[in-house]
């Protein structure tokens, strides 16, 4: 070969890792029969069947978790999954969530949700479809001796189920032998071809709070005679969280926001009985592990001054996903390497949870936020959890391509 003709064949020359057209396609077509036929958090049996099927066909041997929801794939080990034997060479594990949402698809598309009542309004589809593919990709690297290290999958059911389907993969073992791991997530006011990345925290924690209020209810002509629930629990409503904001540092952003009140039958009786459920989200880790008792004494001290007995359910959810320093370079340097160093944007960290948290509490790993914006769109958004959201496929290719490179990158510098 002349030196000539050399950068042309080198042109040609297929790049490690590369999502080929046909997998695309394939992978469009999956993504969108899993957005028409949607499942809650546990319930995801379908779901869970077409992966396995898909990867079996693949030559692989995925696992299922013990619920039976939800499985976990090796590619590149001795034994098709991890042993003793691969002890020595920790896997990278990509993780997806399968899980949909109780709202309705209000979309009109040709892969609506064929289910009045749920939706991929979260864009799982698409994490689930990316790590299906990225598993294809590198299952073909496999057989041709040229994965360099063992890679894991991970189908993780019930994220949108507080304290997360996490935290029963981690009990099921799916971190053994892993040592690094990795995710993304949806993100539609990112291009696509673009993600978000930041080092530290980049979700905030999130737990969910039930409050019950009593007393002695009777005639609103007489509300000296009663406990008088309603200004009670209005009083709840906007006092916790004003005393809150002077017990934390700002910083940490702790921030209870209530999403139901309800109380009472007449409007000339004073009840006897209040209820008001939010969520409770902080910024900052030390402060989550505070924050149930901060959130006890402010709701005791409110109710006691109205004379109101409180009841309080406080549920622990998720803490924030912290992004470790050296896997966020790896993300970085993944992106830049398939689509350039521009395709890589600082992003803020979001008040929104998700339990990838209760990973990396575990091993050192990153999430990125997947851009699904269609590029030149200056429309409104359509946001996560909202029953119009759809993503752009193209972010499905970007998304492989993304998670392949990591898997080299992430070989090459451990050994």
């Amino acid at each position: 070969m002349s030196p000539e003709t050399a950068p042309e064949a080198a042109a040609d020359a297929p790049v490690p890792g590369a999502l080929p057209e046909k997998l695309r396609a394939e992978l469009i077509a999956f993504r969108r029969d899993m957005h028409m036929h949607p499942e809650l958090g546990n319930q995801e049996f379908r779901t869970t069947t077409v992966l396995k099927n898909r990867l079996e066909k693949a030559g692989l041997r995925p696992r299922l978790l013990p619920a039976g929801t939800g499985l976990i794939c090796d590619i590149g080990t001795q034994t098709g999954h991890w042993s003793a034997a691969d002890g020595t060479r920790p896997m990278l594990a990509l993780r997806a969530d399968i899980d949909a949402l109780p709202i309705p698809d209000t979309k009109t598309v040709p892969y609506r949700s064929t289910f009045a009542d749920r939706a991929h309004a979260c864009g799982h589809d698409v994490h689930t479809t990316v790590v299906l593919g990225a598993g294809l990709v590198l299952a073909e690297m496999a057989r041709a001796g040229t994965l360099p290290r063992p890679v894991r999958l991970i189908f993780q059911p019930a994220e949108e189920v507080l304290p997360g389907g996490a935290t029963d993969a981690i009990e099921a073992g799916v971190l053994d032998g892993v040592g690094r791991m990795i995710g993304v997530h949806c993100d539609p006011r990112v291009e696509t071809g673009r993600i978000g990345l930041r080092t530290g925290a980049i979700t905030s924690a999130c737990d969910r709070l039930e409050v019950a209020l009593d007393g002695a209810g009777g005639h609103t002509a007489r509300p000296h005679l009663t406990t008088d629930l309603v200004t009670a629990a209005a009083r709840v409503v906007t006092d916790v969280p004003a005393v809150l904001a002077r017990r934390v540092d700002t910083r940490a952003g702790l921030a209870v926001t209530w999403g139901r009140i309800e109380s009472g039958h007449a409007p000339n009786v004073i009840p006897q009985h209040a209820e008001l459920s939010g969520t409770v989200r902080c910024l900052d880790l030390a402060t989550w592990r505070a924050a149930p008792d901060l959130v006890h004494a402010a709701i005791d001290e409110v109710a006691t001054l109205h004379r109101a007995k409180s009841s309080i359910r406080y549920i622990q959810g998720v803490p924030p996903v912290v992004n470790e320093p050296a896997t966020t370079d790896l993300l970085q340097d993944a992106m830049a390497a398939r689509r350039g160093a521009s395709a890589v944007e600082p992003t803020e960290q979001s008040l929104g949870g998700e339990d990838f948290s209760w990973y990396l509490e575990q091993v050192p790993g990153a999430m990125a936020r997947l851009g699904v914006r269609p590029p030149g769109d200056t429309g409104a958004v359509r946001d996560l959890h909202a029953g119009d959201f759809d993503a752009d496929e193209g972010a499905i290719k970007v998304g492989v391509e993304f998670f392949t490179q990591a898997a080299l990158l992430d070989a090459a510098r451990r050994g």
